[in-house]
């Protein structure tokens, strides 16, 4: 889909270009939506391109996995390989199945997203994997956590999701090296606009492209980028008999297929284009509205690691180029969260997240309800918000005049 080398461009160049060079027979610059199941071949095997079917390869998912790749490989690196899907669900499950086998552990965060702790605890455990979770800023925990021979994946979300932890990745990293298991990032708060997870040592970025990438609400997806020339743990083969992360994930991609379709990946593409200034003003957004809830006296703890209150700040300082948009606080009691997060108005009460749109939401009884009870449960108190890309004025004055008092716990 490439003639152009755009390695040693910025990041913004390079979401805007990589594998989306104008069309060659009609100079189109936005490359269009192949709407297509099967292709014409010229002769038996004869594929134009090497495409024989949308299921295994179509060209507008493939600009989308170029771009992707594209964006999160680091300076100077071996091109990365980007692989898109239905959901950062499915990316998830397509990931864990190429490098998993029953009897194999997984560390994963004390406060992981709750679809990836239902996914690995649930749907992959009754498969026979095992999983242990860990407070994972603290790296000398994570060590101890690690069951030598059969710990394949150290499974880090920075910042994580709802609680904003940070983790150091070079040292994650080598841990994780260390055990000869593979370092996955789920870099769907941060964006590679703000992290590249690769350039510290990470294997595997995971992303819901659903959130930040697509930016608009409007499309569901998800992606894998993975670094050049990273072997399968354990010595191991893909049913193919690849013996590479990347062509492993690439055989189950086509053998389960829970691909992107033609158009949502143009979504996201389109997404991807302007997510640097998209993630400007939300992370300046978020800043502001951290500041004010840090001051206000309804508010108990504020979540952000913008703040230098929080434990994580440094680490993130060093890691990122900004903090997101992304924050989550605490107002003491359950009955006062649900009161705020019934009563803003410029806040929508909506799962989801990374929408120009601000969004607010209760993750014990919302997107991390699936996690109740277990070790991975969240405070009844918490509040977590995307903040959009509205005037910060009017974001703040919404939070407000919600944490007015108005309900006895």
């Amino acid at each position: 889909m490439t003639t152009h080398d755009w390695t040693d461009a910025g990041f913004a160049t390079r979401a805007i270009h990589a594998g989306q060079d104008p069309d060659p027979t009609t100079g189109a610059v936005v490359p269009p939506v192949y709407l297509t199941s099967t292709y014409k071949q010229d002769g038996v095997g004869g594929l134009r391109g090497g495409y024989e079917y949308s299921r295994s390869a179509n060209p507008t998912r493939t600009a989308l996995e170029t771009a992707l790749a594209a964006a999160e490989t680091p300076a100077g690196a071996a091109p990365a390989h980007g692989s898109a899907f239905a959901s950062g669900l499915a990316a998830e499950d397509t990931l864990l199945r190429a490098v998993l086998r029953p009897g194999d552990h997984v560390i994963l965060p004390d406060d992981a997203y709750g679809g990836s702790y239902r996914l690995i605890a649930r749907v992959f455990g009754a498969w026979g994997i095992e999983h242990t979770a860990v407070d994972l800023a603290d790296v000398d925990a994570v060590a101890a956590a690690v069951r030598p021979g059969t710990t394949r994946v150290l499974w880090v979300e920075t910042p994580t999701n709802p609680l904003l932890g940070i983790s150091d990745i070079a040292a994650l990293a080598a841990v994780a090296h260390d055990a000869g298991a593979l370092l996955v990032v789920d870099n769907t708060f941060a964006t590679p606009y703000l992290q590249t997870p690769l350039a510290f040592g990470a294997d595997v970025v995971v992303h819901s492209t659903t959130k930040y990438v697509g930016g608009h609400s409007d499309v569901v997806g998800g992606a894998l980028v993975v670094a050049d020339g990273v072997p399968i743990p354990g010595g191991r083969s893909a049913p193919d008999g690849s013996a590479d992360v990347a062509a492993a994930v690439r055989f189950h991609q086509n053998a389960s297929g829970a691909v992107a379709d033609p158009f949502a990946a143009w979504l996201t593409l389109r997404g991807l284009k302007t997510l640097a200034v998209r993630m400007d003003r939300h992370q300046a957004n978020a800043l502001a509205v951290a500041k004010f809830l840090e001051t206000h006296p309804s508010v108990t703890r504020v979540l952000y690691p913008g703040l230098e209150s929080h434990p994580g700040h440094e680490v993130a300082a060093r890691q990122m180029r900004g903090f997101g948009g992304m924050l989550s606080f605490q107002v003491g009691f359950e009955a006062t969260a649900l009161d705020v997060v019934d009563r803003t108005r410029v806040f929508t009460l909506a799962e989801s997240l990374g929408g120009v749109e601000s969004l607010i939401e209760h993750p014990g009884r919302m997107t991390h309800a699936s996690v109740a009870g277990s070790a991975l449960e969240v405070p009844d108190d918490l509040v977590r918000v995307s903040v959009g890309i509205e005037d910060a004025a009017d974001l703040i004055s919404d939070l407000e005049q919600a944490l007015e008092p108005r309900v006895s716990p």
